[in-house]
């Protein structure tokens, strides 16, 4: 417990989800939070949640993908608790699913300015309040900006620039005293992740928890427990990583193979003389191999 005493961070994506787990973890932990969303998302009422609850939070609703807005969300948190510590960048989107040909342009550009923009605008507004109190930047990533995401290629796309975006501040602020991580979820207990309320089809939702190999989706709770460790002084010689919290996604195998048709699957002849495949002789036992080739 108090493993953010005297902390300030600011959490934006704040209202639903994840990021409502983090805002809610590190108010238990000691942290003051500002909670960072969209005007239409349930931002207040986390606040109001937190501030019941023996925490202290404060809200800021605008649209962080502009410059003078999130310059705006670090000064409300510099204004109302002196300072800042932490910025959790996990304002983002899932707005479609399709495969790329079909991908809706709208929706690519509607990802860049919401998974790309706030992250890149609110870093540059925390870093200088960041380096006066050597203070740390957690940027949400995902499975998928390490391996692609089928049938939302581009979803994958921003977060793989999340990976590099966050290694590049970590590269260049240490001498400030800055660390800077990424958290990878997998797939996770949200509305995103259910066909009911996201836009997974049941297909999709199937081979998402297939894909897993602990079998079962990830609760906002657990990713949360990872941006504490991150944020917190117990990681205070980690920087320019990614955790993955996937239940061991980024390491199964993928069931994609499935989904190809049978004379897709043909093998080709081809034209070479192949004799000599059964791998390479074990020394001092002759007829054992090395390996063997099937």
């Amino acid at each position: 417990m108090n493993r953010l005493q005297d902390k300030v961070a600011i959490v934006a994506g704040g209202g639903a989800g994840i990021g409502e787990a983090i805002a809610k973890k590190f108010a238990k932990e000691g942290a003051a939070v500002v909670v960072a969303g969209f005007p239409q998302d349930p931002v207040q009422a986390v606040v109001d949640e937190i501030n019941a609850a023996g925490g202290q939070a404060t809200a800021f609703e605008g649209d962080l993908s502009s410059q003078a807005v999130a310059e705006a969300c670090v000064q409300t948190a510099v204004g109302v608790f002196g300072q800042l510590n932490i910025l959790v960048n996990n304002a983002g989107t899932f707005p479609a699913v399709s495969e790329l040909d079909a991908y809706p342009v709208e929706a690519f550009e509607y990802l860049i300015k919401n998974n790309i923009y706030p992250t890149f605008h609110m870093s540059r507004a925390a870093l200088p309040e960041l380096q006066k109190t050597r203070g740390n930047i957690v940027t949400a990533g995902s499975e998928s900006g390490q391996m692609g995401q089928p049938m939302n290629t581009p979803y994958g796309g921003t977060k793989g620039f999340n990976h590099a975006f966050t290694k590049g501040i970590a590269a260049e602020q240490a001498k400030h005293g800055v660390r800077a991580n990424c958290v990878g979820p997998g797939p996770i207990d949200t509305a995103w992740t259910h066909k009911e309320t996201g836009p997974m089809t049941a297909e999709m939702e199937k081979q998402t928890t297939e894909g897993v190999l602990m079998g079962r989706r990830g609760t906002t709770e657990e990713v949360a427990n990872v941006y504490l460790f991150l944020a917190s002084d117990e990681a205070s010689y980690v920087t320019g990583a990614i955790y993955f919290v996937d239940g061991g996604t980024t390491i199964s195998k993928s069931g994609a193979g499935a989904q190809v048709p049978a004379d897709l699957k043909k093998e080709p002849t081809g034209e070479l003389d192949i004799q000599h495949n059964i791998g390479r002789q074990r020394p001092g036992t002759p007829g054992k191999c090395w390996s063997y080739a099937p």
